[in-house]
């Protein structure tokens, strides 16, 4: 693995996302009931980013055409996206967020 250090801990509040863009794509890094996840930060449906969008609870909706995805898994919730998002290994350590992308 090789984890990349996005940003500090702090600056990621539980029930909030952040994109990240220090590795080869952008990454949407997201804090759900006290863990970090990770998933690519543009819509499979059309090239968006989901950091325009809303997160309520694990699911990220897309603010182009409302398609949601679950950011622990990257399945697709609801149409109109078909596939499912990209997920990354993500972990908080020693005070910052750390991406393995």
């Amino acid at each position: 693995m090789s984890w990349i250090t996005a940003f500090p801990d702090d600056d990621l509040a539980e029930g909030e996302m952040k994109t990240f863009d220090g590795g080869p794509q952008p990454i949407l890094i997201c804090r759900v009931g006290g863990q970090i996840y990770a998933v690519q930060d543009t819509c499979t449906h059309d090239t968006w980013s989901l950091a325009d969008g809303f997160l309520d609870g694990d699911v990220v909706e897309c603010s182009l055409h409302f398609a949601k995805f679950c950011v622990k898994t990257g399945k697709v919730k609801a149409l109109p996206a078909c596939v499912a998002l990209k997920t990354f290994p993500a972990k908080s350590d020693a005070g910052f967020i750390l991406v393995d992308c």
